[in-house]
């Protein structure tokens, strides 16, 4: 499939791509709806992951309906949906594909056909990532990256888009293989599914007992127009104070910086990369366009600060022993750089 972005310029086409844009999101949001209940922040920070062509760490207890929330989503865009459940025994061509060998029955030669594999396809959900061997996690680095596979030293390309949903069990850590520092960064975001309220438990509960089967869910885009919204979110300006802003915040988690607060240069190792400021910018982008608005804004990168960069701090032993997280020491950080005046 050759995917085309020919988007015009002028300001009526815009206007009709915006216009369709933000029809579509809020039919996906309803179509999500229909099946999860709650969760609207930990949807959109999903919409904003798809919309910057990113990839998500999703991290939860289980039973708190994260493949039903990605096989839902990916329902509602109109793309191809594949889960792969990652376990200490899978290989690196369980999740590329092989080659095999086929023989012609008319003229008797043999040759190898290479037989794709769950990766190639438009969302992956990749189910507890961090169980299986790293030698199988490279696999799919290499797909998250460079959005190819390589087997037996031929590559082959994914169709765009490709998006990696990866999900992890917070609680069991016997049997698990630690997501190397390099593959963390490269997820746009680690977002945490928490439970529900009282009110929304009561209504799960009501859904999923009293027999009736769940509402189907509707297609609302495909995936030319997702990589339409994509080029569409790159043209939201961002002024210079709130890209300083940006980059003044990332810096801030880095303990060898002289402007980091006390607090990341008692409890933080290691702070967040480059690739964390170009990606808050960009989700900002995406966040902006999903809230209406035409322009980044200081609170769209202060709340896009913690997804984005509790992957990305490494907190020391006085962390530990002081029960001080990532998220603490990111609250105060913020809370040390105000945005400037007019952001």
């Amino acid at each position: 499939m050759e995917t085309t972005l020919s988007v015009a310029q002028d300001s009526a086409e815009t206007e009709e791509l915006v216009s369709s844009f933000h029809a579509s999101m809020d039919r996906i949001r309803e179509q999500v709806r229909r099946i999860i209940v709650g969760q609207d922040e930990v949807v959109d920070n999903l919409l904003v992951t798809l919309l910057v062509g990113g990839h998500c760490l999703i991290t939860g207890m289980p039973g708190t309906a994260k493949t039903l929330l990605v096989s839902t989503l990916a329902t509602a865009l109109g793309l191809t949906f594949k889960r792969i459940q990652f376990t200490p025994d899978l290989m690196p061509t369980d999740i590329t594909g092989t080659d095999i060998l086929e023989e012609d029955s008319a003229s008797g030669r043999r040759s190898w056909t290479f037989v794709q594999g769950p990766l190639f396809t438009n969302v992956l959900l990749a189910d507890e990532v961090n169980r299986t061997p790293p030698k199988t996690q490279a696999a799919l680095l290499e797909a998250m990256q460079e959005h190819s596979v390589t087997v037996r030293g031929n590559s082959y390309q994914l169709r765009p888009p490709f998006f990696v949903l990866a999900t992890q069990n917070p609680i069991e850590l016997e049997g698990t293989y630690p997501l190397p520092e390099a593959q963390l960064d490269r997820f746009l975001f680690n977002v945490l599914l928490d439970y529900l309220s009282p009110e929304q438990e009561a209504e799960v509960v009501e859904r999923n007992t009293a027999g009736t089967p769940l509402p189907n869910v509707d297609p609302v885009t495909t995936a030319d127009e997702i990589l339409q919204f994509q080029w569409l979110v790159r043209q939201v300006p961002v002024s210079d104070p709130v890209a300083q802003y940006a980059v003044s915040l990332v810096r801030a988690t880095r303990p060898t910086d002289p402007e980091a607060p006390d607090i990341v240069k008692k409890y933080v190792n290691y702070g967040a990369s480059v690739r964390a400021t170009q990606f808050l910018v960009l989700a900002s982008k995406a966040r902006a366009l999903l809230d209406g608005r035409f322009h980044v804004t200081s609170d769209d990168l202060r709340s896009l600060a913690f997804p984005i960069m509790r992957h990305r701090v490494l907190t020391n032993f006085y962390a530990e022993s002081d029960k001080t997280t990532v998220d603490d020491v990111l609250r105060s950080m913020i809370e040390a750089k105000p945005a400037p005046p007019g952001t």
